[in-house]
């Protein structure tokens, strides 16, 4: 075993740092666990009973199939040689050769305008396969959190075709645009860790994708309760400490950058909750669980466009509008706006990420700092509005860059549902709404009573008494309890 760390051995080159290859690849693993079980566990949880399996399902095949489109095409469109401005050339990233070498994004070079070298291109000291890997954990939650928005309807045959498509068409873009070396990127646009690459990218397609499967049955836009708030607690507390390897590890390195953004991160998302669960508890009267969770999110969101670029009193003020600011939108704007009232989003998805990544970005361009932009950011000079010099026109490029990815995925979004739609239908059949997850898997989750209901005798005794007879009469071997799992061998 001691010869595995002889520096003389190809296994460990002179350029590998074992402490940042270490951290980087725990990163990715706390980002793969928001998705697998995090997210999981939350659309699960969070849906009404008959929509858990579904829903849960949406998110397993979300991650599956994006890690094998990632390797096969999609990493080297987001991160290799360029294609286009905005786009990478695509191809396979699963090549010995290839995931052995140092990391490296090669578009990520800046020259002078007499063409010599200013700043070399990114080359983290950890193999491809790591960087490989880190980058699929952020492709697959951002595919999973569209879904968010087209549960409790959405034909999951549509769905399993729309996940490469929007992978391959939209995801790439805004990825390459602002990290792999794309003009959003040379123009000096911050999206430290993803605030417009993932959240506002994944709220912008969620609303789109929610126009055009339509709203849910009626009776379940009214009732929609959650089948388990404790497991619903317990993927939010998933996402949350995951959020410490997707902004922990944004730098590439276990460095200064990665401590601020870990410590920042959290403080926003505590701020933002306390601050939503207020604002519930000033004008419903009482805290709510999901308010909370919303709350965390928003903080989260909010905070990664800058999470390490800027002081830990602007993550404060950062968690306190992102706390305020959706509420708002979602309490407020949503009752007023006819638009906003006929997309049903079932998940709230455009105003948790779509709103507080634009909102974070905003502020990243009001309170990047410029000691800490220096030790990460390619673009020299570069700080916030607030402590003046160029601070004004980074402020004007955040709002361009927001743009940009907003408008991308609005028009990918929308095309990539109407070629779906040509060939399957995006929305599941009315009779198969009513069932659930029975008619869309032939699976159900629990062996349970009702459908986010409490059971009342003076409601529910004659119809139980039916469902037994009529049990009875189907299946003799039954016996009276939960269906399929008491039976008489």
């Amino acid at each position: 075993m001691a010869g595995a760390y002889d520096a003389s051995l190809p296994a460990v080159p002179n350029w590998l740092n074992n402490g940042d290859n270490a951290w980087q690849l725990t990163s990715a693993t706390l980002v793969g666990l928001q998705s697998m079980p995090g997210l999981v566990i939350l659309y699960a949880s969070i849906v009404k009973k008959k929509w858990a399996v579904n829903s849960a399902f949406m998110a397993l095949y979300a991650f599956a199939a994006v890690l094998l489109c990632w390797v096969l095409l999609c990493y080297k469109m987001a991160f290799g040689d360029e294609l286009l401005p905005f786009w990478g050339r695509g191809g396979p990233a699963f090549n010995q050769g290839y995931l052995k070498g140092q990391a490296k994004i090669p578009e990520t070079v800046r020259k002078f305008g007499n063409g010599t070298t200013e700043r070399e291109a990114t080359m983290p000291y950890f193999p491809m396969a790591t960087l490989v890997y880190f980058q699929f954990t952020f492709a697959a939650i951002t595919t999973i959190l569209v879904a968010g928005s087209v549960l409790g309807r959405m034909n999951i045959k549509a769905w399993m075709a729309f996940v490469p498509l929007w992978l391959i068409f939209s995801y790439t873009v805004g990825a390459y645009s602002l990290w792999g070396g794309g003009f959003l990127y040379h123009w000096g646009v911050i999206d430290y860790s993803g605030g417009y690459v993932i959240h506002l990218s994944s709220g912008v397609a969620g609303f789109v994708a929610a126009y055009w499967v339509g709203p849910r049955p009626q009776a379940d836009r009214e009732r929609f309760p959650p089948n388990n708030v404790l497991l619903m607690l317990a993927g939010a507390g998933l996402l949350w400490m995951g959020w410490s390897g997707f902004n922990g590890g944004a730098p590439y390195a276990a460095n200064l950058t990665s401590s601020i953004a870990v410590l920042n991160t959290n403080l926003s998302a505590a701020t933002s909750l306390l601050v939503w669960t207020c604002l519930d508890v000033i004008f419903f009267g009482k805290p709510s669980v999901i308010g909370a969770i919303q709350g965390m999110v928003t903080g989260l969101a909010g905070v990664t466009p800058g999470a390490g670029l800027i002081q830990t009193w602007a993550a404060i003020i950062i968690g306190i509008f992102s706390g305020s600011i959706p509420w708002a939108s979602m309490m407020i704007l949503h009752k007023k706006s006819t638009l906003l009232q006929q997309v049903d989003d079932t998940l709230a998805v455009f105003y948790t990420h779509a709103v507080a990544g634009i909102l974070g970005g905003i502020m990243t361009g009001l309170f990047a700092h410029p000691d800490l932009c220096v030790l990460l950011l390619p673009l020299p000079n570069t700080n916030g509005a607030f402590y003046g010099g160029n601070g004004g026109k980074q402020l004007l490029k955040q709002l361009v860059g927001a743009a940009f990815i907003a408008v991308w995925n609005l028009v990918s979004t929308t095309l990539i549902l109407l070629a779906i739609r040509m060939f399957i239908p995006l929305r599941m059949a009315e009779e198969e709404l009513g069932i659930g997850d029975d008619a869309a898997h032939g699976e159900e989750a629990y062996a349970l009573w009702g459908d986010g209901e409490k059971f009342d005798a003076t409601m529910h005794a004659t119809q139980m008494q039916q469902f037994e007879r009529d049990q009875e009469a189907a299946h003799p071997s039954y016996v009276h309890g939960a269906r399929g799992v008491t039976i008489v061998l």
